[in-house]
């Protein structure tokens, strides 16, 4: 069974950085997409940014520039830097593996 885990997560102000992680337990991981998504209150869960098993990525045009997406096959987990931050990058932020699995998310709040 595949098992998903966001972390990472926290209080930042306006301008600061985090990075988040996300582990994915067994093999499926190396040879599979995966994407970041990201849920704010009363919104629509939106897609955040994308990286490919050979490490090609892409991104929402809300966070080209400032956001970094990166994966360590040998560790299976995936990183999200993110840079430059906003208010309203304000969400809980979900990893998604293959389109398949998702994990639980993890809260970034961004004060103003």
């Amino acid at each position: 069974q595949v098992q998903v885990a966001e972390s990472g997560g926290g209080s930042v102000q306006a301008g600061g950085s985090l990075r988040l992680s996300c582990a994915v337990s067994g093999s499926i991981f190396s040879s599979n997409p995966m994407n970041w998504y990201r849920q704010a209150p009363g919104n629509v869960r939106e897609w955040v940014g994308r990286i490919a098993s050979d490490g090609s990525t892409n991104y929402a045009d809300s966070v080209k520039g400032r956001f970094t997406i990166s994966r360590d096959n040998a560790k299976n987990t995936m990183y999200l830097q993110m840079n430059s931050l906003k208010p309203e990058d304000t969400a809980v932020y979900y990893c998604n593996v293959a389109s398949l699995f998702w994990g639980k998310g993890t809260l970034v709040t961004v004060s103003s």
